[in-house]
C-alpha cells in the first residue's frame, strides 16, 4: 500500500512537472547586501507556463514588503547621481527594465508599464524572504544580463504619490548570468 502511494506520488510529480517547468533555461542569482557587502543568499529564476518564478532563498532583511524590480543594467556598482551629487547604491543598475519605453511605473500584469517591476518580495519577522514571486509579463530569455534589485520599502505599483512605487533606497543587488 505505502509502495502504491509512493509509485503515484512519483508518477503525479513526474506528469506535473512539464506544466510548470517549460524551459531548461534557470538563473540561480546571488544577492548581496549593498551596505555590507555581504552575501545574503540568492534567487532562482525559472519559467512556467504563466510567467517568470523568482525563489528566493535569503535572509538578514528588514520584514515586512520590499519593492523588488529587475533593472535595465547588469551591475551592482554604485553610481553618483549626475544632479544632487549623491552616491546610489548599485545606482550603476539604471533603472526599471522598461523595453517599451512607457517611462511609467506599474504593476507586473499591466501592459502600459515597465517590464521590471515585479511583485513585492515578502520578508518574514525573521528577515528570510522565501515566498516565490511570480512575472506574468517576462519570459525568462529577455532578463539575461540585468540585475535584481531589493529596495528598502513596499511598492505601491504607482508613481503617484512618489515615483517609481516610493520603494525607497536600494539595499540589495544581484546580476543575473
Amino acid at each position: 500500500m505505502i509502495m502504491k502511494k509512493k509509485l503515484s506520488c512519483f508518477l503525479l510529480l513526474l506528469i506535473a512537472t512539464p506544466f510548470y517547468t517549460l524551459s531548461a533555461t534557470n538563473y540561480n542569482v546571488n544577492m548581496m547586501d549593498l551596505t555590507s557587502k555581504e552575501l545574503i543568499g540568492d534567487i532562482t529564476i525559472s519559467s512556467s507556463k504563466f510567467g517568470t518564478v523568482f525563489t528566493p532563498n535569503l535572509i538578514d532583511l528588514p520584514s515586512g514588503l520590499h519593492g523588488f524590480h529587475i533593472h535595465e543594467k547588469g551591475s551592482c556598482d554604485p553610481k553618483i547621481s549626475d544632479d544632487k551629487g549623491v552616491k546610489i547604491l548599485a545606482g550603476s543598475a539604471g533603472g526599471h527594465y522598461d523595453p517599451d519605453n512607457t517611462k511609467k511605473h506599474g504593476f507586473p500584469w499591466t501592459l502600459d508599464n515597465h517590464k521590471g517591476d515585479l511583485p513585492p518580495l515578502y520578508v518574514d519577522q525573521y528577515g528570510d524572504a522565501l515566498v516565490p514571486v511570480l512575472a506574468p509579463r517576462l519570459n525568462i530569455d529577455e532578463i539575461k544580463g540585468k540585475s535584481i534589485i531589493i529596495h528598502a520599502h513596499g511598492d505601491n505599483h504607482s508613481d503617484i504619490p512618489k515615483l517609481l512605487g516610493g520603494s525607497g533606497e536600494r539595499i540589495a543587488c544581484g546580476i543575473i548570468n
